[in-house]
């Protein structure tokens, strides 16, 4: 299984949020560059990186952050927020991500996720955000009536890299995954699925890995490494010895 350390970009700087809300910001590092570099000395391979502006306003409002940090470290990088465009994907791309992250186009334009897949495969995942099961959209700001299998379900047959699933009651809140949701969904798709939302401490990884983590590609975690809570070299060494097994 992959670690994600997560850093989430709101004005060039690394913040978390409380359930997907702006106004409930917390900056932990003013300079993502060197965050990332940190996570690379730590051991970690790949970065999940969001651009919470961008996907706000639909189009990429970090880019000089994000740029920094492709140029820093030697790392996978995968990224969202903003990208609804084939000129934005490609863009992205030739700069150096490892794969960019599709979440409001998912639902509002599917033949553009499609023709994404196609166009790079291995290179796109898909962002299933959920609030009480439905997926919300527009930096998690609108709520959908659409559930979340039923998305993941919709892109099976289009190549998609992974689906990574974030309940947005349990992201930022320190409360533990929810991960019955989580495997609900991994059971449903035949899309490795990635595990992101209130993986606050160790025990928590612990419990991922002893509840089937042959069914994840990975988990993403972000204030408890800020917080102090999860350890990174521990938490990577901890999922390589469960893909390991």
């Amino acid at each position: 299984m992959i670690f994600f350390p997560a850093i989430d970009l709101k004005a060039g700087q690394c913040v978390r949020l409380v359930h997907g809300d702006m106004e409930q910001a917390t900056v932990f590092n003013d300079n993502p560059a060197a965050q990332a570099k940190t996570f690379a000395d730590a051991g970690c391979t790949w970065l999940h990186m969001v651009d919470l502006d961008g996907a706000f306003a639909g189009k990429p409002e970090n880019a000089d952050a994000v740029t920094a940090v492709l140029e820093t470290v030697d790392m996978k990088v995968q990224m969202g927020g903003g990208i609804r465009s084939m000129s934005t994907i490609e863009g992205w791309l030739d700069r150096g991500l490892a794969r960019v992250i599709l979440g409001t186009v998912a639902v509002r334009d599917p033949n553009l996720v499609r023709e994404a897949c196609k166009a790079f495969p291995g290179q796109v995942a898909l962002g299933i955000d959920a609030r009480d099961g439905y997926v919300a959209v527009q930096g998690w700001a609108e709520a959908t009536e659409l559930q979340t299998i039923e998305l993941g379900k919709q892109f099976e047959d289009a190549g998609a890299a992974a689906l990574i699933y974030t309940d947005i009651g349990r992201d930022g809140a320190m409360q533990g995954p929810n991960l019955d949701a989580t495997l609900d969904l991994a059971n449903a798709v035949n899309i490795p699925v990635i595990l992101s939302g209130g993986v606050s401490s160790m025990a928590d990884l612990e419990a991922v890995v002893a509840a089937d983590s042959a069914k994840l590609e990975g988990v993403i975690s972000g204030r408890a490494l800020y917080d102090g809570r999860i350890n990174p070299t521990d938490a990577v060494q901890l999922l390589n010895r469960a893909k390991a097994t």
